[in-house]
């Protein structure tokens, strides 16, 4: 068993901010945590700034990166980007994608993103035709996750219509989303089981929304992740125009009819659950079920502020995703949830920056289903990383108030050091496995605009 230590300039414990902190590491995880180390022994590896805890991307579409800029041409909605989105998934294959999420990957790992939740969609050939290998897609974003060395868990997405329709079927699948839908769940089902994670890899399952899995198929997709205790994910009514479909299908709010046919529970987390009810609310909250926000992503596609606060009071747990790459910047993210919120009220301090860091560490791994994840404590898995305290953003605040800091002023360009499972991926602000990563992005986002 090799053992790696690693010194903390100054490490957040979960409660406050601790100077001189040594922890030691083998296999994968923390074995002790030691602090009032002045200095780094000798052999140790020396980390100066900020750690906390690898901070979790619970949503992501790999292939939205390849958006940026683009859709920020002129007016529009969530509609309008969405054909753009579909022009882009028209020209994915198993190549392109690998070099694509590999680069967007470790994008994410320059970030201080140590785990990944990919909300996987896009599964066949155009046209709906499978490959020789069906799992062909969701292997090549497993492979990326390995070649820029964080954890992944695939997230599995059954789609198989194109708007709701009665309890039974659906609206056919249009032309654009043949090549997402395996026509059934069962089918589905049948695919997914296929897939086998690993050491840094977890397969979980989603459905992609109550308009894209009829009433009646529901719960073949949560049973399927019941049965393997596996994550569950759902798009949550991220758009009125879901809610009114569904009303006028089922006479219910999508979280009723997610509810009455077994998605709900602690397994389970609603990606944006913009648009709820009171009645919705007190639904996710007393079954546990998670609540994902992805707030760059919510603002940029104009679709509303959710009730953040209320689910948490509720019992939803909260966790944070990138979802379309707007920017991939989880202090964005958690820092955004809390001004959004003050937008909406007018009032400030509905969270404390210790709170929001745990959105955007442990709660994100535990919807991901990563046990041991969190504080940095023995036992946790040795997954770090640490900020500038010196940049243009963070220097001048005392040390103590690290957390604030790193929440309300720092970005992803303050990242210096990440480490997944004791492995140094990110090295003073150099991908150690990936070499030129914005070339590495231009060259992929290139080859599919081209």
């Amino acid at each position: 068993m090799q053992l790696t230590t690693y010194w903390l300039e100054h490490a957040w414990l979960g409660a406050h901010v601790e100077p001189g902190v040594a922890l030691d590491i083998a296999d994968g995880r923390i074995t002790a945590v030691r602090t009032g180390a002045e200095a780094p022994e000798p052999g140790a590896v020396a980390l100066r700034g900020l750690t906390v805890p690898g901070l979790a991307n619970a949503h992501s579409h790999a292939f939205h990166r390849a958006l940026r800029g683009v859709v920020q041409l002129g007016s529009g909605t969530f509609w309008t980007w969405r054909d753009a989105m579909y022009r882009v998934a028209a020209r994915l294959t198993p190549e392109n994608y690998h070099a694509l999420a590999r680069a967007v990957y470790a994008e994410m790992a320059l970030a201080g993103i140590t785990v990944v939740g990919e909300f996987h969609y896009v599964h066949h050939a155009p046209g709906g035709r499978p490959y020789a290998d069906p799992n062909a897609m969701g292997e090549a974003m497993i492979a990326a996750a390995a070649d820029a060395g964080i954890r992944i868990t695939l997230l599995d997405t059954a789609y198989l219509s194109s708007a709701v329709g009665d309890k039974h079927r659906g609206e056919p699948p249009n032309r654009h989303q043949l090549r997402f839908s395996d026509g059934t769940a069962e089918a589905w089902a049948e695919r997914v089981s296929l897939l086998k994670g690993g050491e840094l890899a977890r397969i979980g399952a989603a459905i992609h929304s109550v308009r894209a899995v009829p009433a009646a198929q529901l719960p073949v997709v949560a049973e399927w992740a019941a049965e393997r205790g596996a994550p569950l994910h759902v798009h949550l009514s991220e758009q009125t125009a879901e809610n009114d479909a569904c009303l006028k299908a089922h006479g219910c709010t999508p979280t009723r009819l997610l509810a009455d046919h077994g998605v709900l529970g602690r397994r389970t987390t609603g990606v944006h659950n913009t648009h709820l009810t009171d009645g919705d609310i007190r639904l996710l909250g007393g079954s546990g079920t998670g609540t994902c926000m992805c707030p760059t992503t919510e603002r940029d596609l104009a679709d509303g502020i959710g009730p953040a606060k209320a689910l948490q009071a509720a019992g939803s747990p909260l966790s944070l995703g990138s979802d379309s790459h707007a920017v991939i910047d989880l202090l964005e993210e958690a820092r955004a949830m809390e001004l959004d919120e003050r937008l909406r009220t007018r009032t400030r301090g509905h969270w404390t920056a210790a709170s929001l860091l745990r959105a955007a560490t442990a709660e994100g791994y535990a919807a991901l289903g990563w046990d041991g994840a969190g504080p940095l404590e023995p036992g946790a898995l040795a997954d770090f990383t640490t900020l500038a305290l010196d940049s243009v953003r963070t220097a001048g605040p005392l040390p103590r108030l690290g957390a604030e800091t790193a929440v309300f002023a720092a970005t992803a360009a303050d990242v210096r050091h990440t480490v997944v499972a004791g492995r140094h991926i990110v090295r003073d602000g150099v991908h150690t496995l990936v070499p030129n990563v914005p070339s590495a992005l231009s060259q992929a986002i290139g080859a599919l605009r081209g």
